[in-house]
This record gives C-alpha cells, sequence and structure tokens, in this order.
C-alpha cells in the first residue's frame, strides 16, 4: 500500500516563499505521474502542478512563473516550489499520485497560509 505525505507547509507573509515535499512510501516501483492540487475554504479542489515521470510539466495559469514542480524518481518524492505567494494561494495543498496500473493516491494535505 502506497502512502504519500506531505510536508512544508505553514504560515508566510505575502511575497515569502515555501517548498513543499511530498514522499511515497510503500512504494518499490516508480510511480507515473504525480501532482499537487489545493482547495482553499469554500471552493473545489483544483489542480496546481503536475508532472510526469519523463519530468514534462503543466501548471495553473494562477500559478505560473511563481511555483516550479520537480520529482526524484529513485526516491519517489514530488516537490512543489513556491515563490511570490499570494494570499489567494493560501488553501490545503494536496500531493496526488497515480502508479503505472492506473491506482490513484492521495496524501492527507498540508495547510498554507499566506497572510501579513
Amino acid at each position: 500500500q502506497v502512502q504519500l505525505v506531505e510536508s512544508g507547509g505553514g504560515l508566510v507573509q505575502p511575497g515569502g516563499s515555501l517548498r513543499l515535499s511530498c514522499a511515497a512510501s510503500g512504494s518499490r516501483f516508480r510511480l507515473n505521474a504525480m501532482y499537487w492540487y489545493r482547495q482553499a475554504p469554500g471552493k473545489e479542489r483544483e489542480l496546481v502542478a503536475q508532472i510526469t515521470s519523463l519530468g514534462s510539466t503543466n501548471y495553473a495559469d494562477s500559478v505560473k512563473d511563481r511555483f516550479t514542480i520537480s520529482r526524484d524518481n529513485a526516491k519517489n518524492t514530488v516537490t512543489l516550489q513556491m515563490n511570490s505567494l499570494k494570499p489567494e494561494d493560501t488553501a490545503v495543498y494536496y500531493c496526488r499520485a497515480i502508479s503505472y496500473d492506473g491506482v490513484v493516491y492521495w496524501g492527507q494535505g498540508t495547510q498554507v497560509t499566506v497572510s501579513s
């Protein structure tokens, strides 16, 4: 059973940076695509960024040029570097991964709060 564990959330001032990490445990095999989603209070969960096993990336328009997703395939980890944070980036951030046989895994989420 694969478990995804996020870390790195917290409180940051507008314009600041945070780095989120997600580690997959319990899998002997490399995961396929990996994603970061977020959900703000009263809003639906939305895709923030995704990265394929070959390193191709895609971002939501709202975070382009501010956020960077990366992964370490050997360690089954995915990272989200968030710069120039805005109050509207406040949300619970979730890691998601899909195995090569199509099973979807979610992390428990980590809170990011951008406030002065």
